[in-house]
């Protein structure tokens, strides 16, 4: 038979999971109120501006994406609309395609960084000391939450580390 998890384990999970919503939810609400379109697609330019190139095929994008991102072909439409990004066809598998962001792009992302990080330290930031972040990271570690690059590192001041 298989063990079933504890009432305090239940109980984190439970937690972890309203957290990581209502989180969620405040941090899109304040981009709202600032005039920036949802927080996909910040995570998406982020990733964007992040690769060497400052390109990905989409499946890439998906998968490096920070927030659950089940329509990534209409993200990408959309960003592509508004000029943010741009397709381009793989040169070596006709049918591939990569996005690739664009200026117009990158200075959206840096733009909404200002909005995005106010709401970071509004609802994390200033309830947690630097040792309980630390703390906290650390645990979600262990849940295997580990991110081989430094995400708050990576996007300081929007502007992604290369």
């Amino acid at each position: 038979m298989k063990r079933k998890p504890s009432t305090e384990a239940t109980a984190a999970w439970i937690r972890l999971m309203r957290i990581q919503s209502r989180v969620l939810d405040a941090v899109e609400q304040e981009l709202k109120k600032a005039g920036f379109p949802p927080l996909a697609w910040y995570d998406a330019l982020l990733e964007l501006s992040r690769a060497p190139t400052g390109e990905m095929r989409p499946v890439e994008l998906e998968k490096q994406m920070l927030i659950p991102q089940y329509s990534t072909s209409r993200l990408i439409d959309r960003l592509v609309d508004e000029g943010l990004a741009a397709r381009r066809e793989c040169k070596v598998d006709k049918r591939g395609q990569f996005v690739e962001i664009t200026e117009a792009g990158r200075e959206l992302q840096k733009k909404m960084w200002s909005a995005y990080s106010a709401a970071i330290e509004k609802h994390v930031g200033s309830k947690l000391s630097d040792a309980d972040a630390v703390k906290l990271c650390g645990l979600l570690d262990r849940l295997g939450c580990s991110c081989d690059e430094a995400p708050v590192l990576a996007v300081r001041d929007g502007v992604a580390a290369r």
